[in-house]
């Protein structure tokens, strides 16, 4: 074959990208990226541009948690790669598969510090730190080994974010075309002997409880056989709201509620499914009040993980629906039906536990999904959210998602919101954020006009940052900065081309919404809290 009959690197990375299953990318082009586009027009892959590389990242974000698979961002050196990290760490800091491919400088240049323009002194070093993998392609014959180990690793265990970087005289370089086949996922499973071990624990246990988080939605079906055989009430994390909906024994409430560590305090047997059992979901309110439990099985993809955060009697290396099928496999015991009432006792209570005003709260937000049953909520760092995270009893796996847990980032919520549209179009995709955070990310409005986005923005207005302001004046301090100035949400919305309602009353927005809804496309809605109910009379 000759040079003129062989494909770019960026032509080839585009052919290779389809081959791994991948539809849509989300990028900026710039001027260190525009010969990995050489292939992209001619593909089936769909481009969508944000307003900001970090908004690129947190698309890619909303797309895998809706799609199941890697979300991929396409973004330039330096700044295009620094505006992308925040988005990196909140994937990593919630096990989300995310592909983030970048350019970097010519390669007899790097390290040299020669102020070239993007130039960092050590990009790989800096990125290396965060992603899973991080590799620097100097040969352009590496490229199809680099991307199959990046799927392999986006697919095989615990998911996050992974990093391709290309040197730009890379990207034009010519080179064969390699066999296209999709990288293979090679997940953990647990040998038998533990998984009997298991099964005898389910079946001697008369008290159990079920924990899952954001790895055991895979594992619904199999949860919910195991929940039920061995009368077992589950308690679910944020990432794992709406398992189990309408089952007599779920329990979507936060571990870090003093009614759900009775419940799991009182077990015999306590079984972790896919949850680091990480603090901002066990012990929000850092009061080291949850329980230590003496009798644990816990089930992680992570063999790292699995040696963190609790010492469990049995430790199972293995994705949680491979685990849970091979304990049911073993398991003797007939359905039982002992559990449910454990569990209608543990919703009522931690229900009990909150304030008049997270109740009012989390009323809004069931209104949400009485007025649109399939909709997604994909929530920001804003009051209604934190009161969902303690309490939310969402209608089915993947309808609730959000920044507040974990990494904690302003501003997630409107361009994961646009992702998980592009992941469904036939969803609606409400995006639940207050006007401080929104204005992080505002300009992403026009991302979703550009493709016509089924999102509605509900904008909670609070008059800034009043979650830290009620935090300062508990502690004493006095409020200062938590007061940003916030622009007319209609008239910034109205700029964009979207349509734009602001309520007078809470009662209003499931009108609202069905109206949004038919209308299609992106519609923001503002609705204003206030500091004693919480919303809008």
């Amino acid at each position: 074959m000759s040079v003129a009959e062989m494909k770019t690197v960026g032509e080839v990375l585009v052919d290779l990208l389809e081959a791994n299953g991948v539809d849509t990318v989300f990028g900026i082009p710039g001027v260190h990226t525009v010969e990995l586009y050489r292939g992209l027009a001619a593909s089936k892959i769909r481009h969508v541009t944000p307003r900001h590389e970090q908004g690129a990242g947190f698309m890619a974000d909303g797309y895998a948690r809706i799609s199941g698979k890697p979300g991929v961002a396409l973004v330039i050196t330096g700044p295009g790669l620094t505006n992308t990290i925040t988005a990196m760490a909140q994937a990593r800091q919630d096990s989300i598969p995310m592909l983030v491919i970048s350019g970097v400088n010519r390669r007899d240049s790097l390290g040299h510090g020669r102020g070239l323009l993007h130039e960092l002194p050590d990009q790989h070093g800096m990125i290396k730190t965060l992603a899973l993998y991080s590799q620097t392609l100097l040969n352009p014959a590496d490229l199809a080994p680099v991307v199959e180990r990046a799927f392999a690793i986006l697919t095989s265990g615990r998911p996050g974010p992974v990093h391709i970087e290309i040197p730009t005289d890379v990207m034009t370089a010519r080179i064969s075309t390699p066999p296209l086949r999709k990288a293979t996922a090679t997940r953990p499973r647990a040998d038998a002997e533990t998984l009997q071990k298991a099964a005898i624990l389910c079946g001697d246990a008369s008290r159990p409880v079920i924990i899952c988080g954001g790895g055991a939605i895979t594992a619904e079906a199999e949860i919910r056989e195991l929940a039920e055989r061995i009368g077992a009430p589950v308690v679910m994390t944020v990432n794992a709201r709406g398992m189990l909906a309408g089952n007599p024994l779920r329990v979507p409430a936060s571990p870090s509620l003093k009614a759900v560590r009775r419940l799991v305090s009182d077990a015999d047997l306590v079984i972790a499914l896919g949850t680091e059992m990480g603090q901002t979901d066990y012990d929000m309110y850092a009061d080291g009040g949850f329980p230590i439990l003496g009798n644990l099985i816990r089930t992680d993809i992570d063999a790292a993980q699995l040696a963190r955060g609790p010492h469990a009697a049995l430790s199972i290396l293995s994705g949680a629906k491979a685990a849970v099928s091979g304990m049911l496999a073993f398991l003797t015991t007939k359905p039982a039906a002992r559990g449910k009432e454990r569990a209608a006792a543990a919703r009522k209570a931690a229900m009990t536990e909150l304030t008049a005003k997270m109740r009012a709260e989390i009323a809004v937000i069931d209104a949400i999904y009485q007025a649109l049953p399939n909709a997604v909520i994909v929530g920001d760092s804003t009051q209604a959210v934190y009161a969902g995270n303690l309490y939310c009893d969402a209608p089915r796996a993947k309808s609730w998602f959000n920044s507040a847990t974990g990494f904690g980032a302003l501003g997630y919520a409107p361009p994961a919101a646009v992702g998980a549209a592009v992941a469904d179009p036939e969803k609606p995709v409400i995006c639940l954020v207050g006007d401080g955070g929104i204005q992080f990310s505002l300009a992403e409005l026009g991302s979703a006009v550009d493709i016509g986005a089924n999102v509605i923005f509900l904008v909670w207005n609070n008059d800034g940052y009043q979650e830290i302001e009620n935090f300062m004046v508990e502690s004493g301090i006095t409020p200062e900065g938590v007061k940003p100035s916030a622009p007319d949400f209609m008239l910034a919305a109205g700029a964009y081309g979207v349509p734009a309602v602001r309520l007078s009353k809470a009662a209003d927005l499931p009108a609202a919404l069905t109206e949004a809804r038919k209308r299609g496309g992106p519609s923001l809605i503002e609705i204003h809290q206030t500091r004693t109910t919480g919303v809008t009379a």
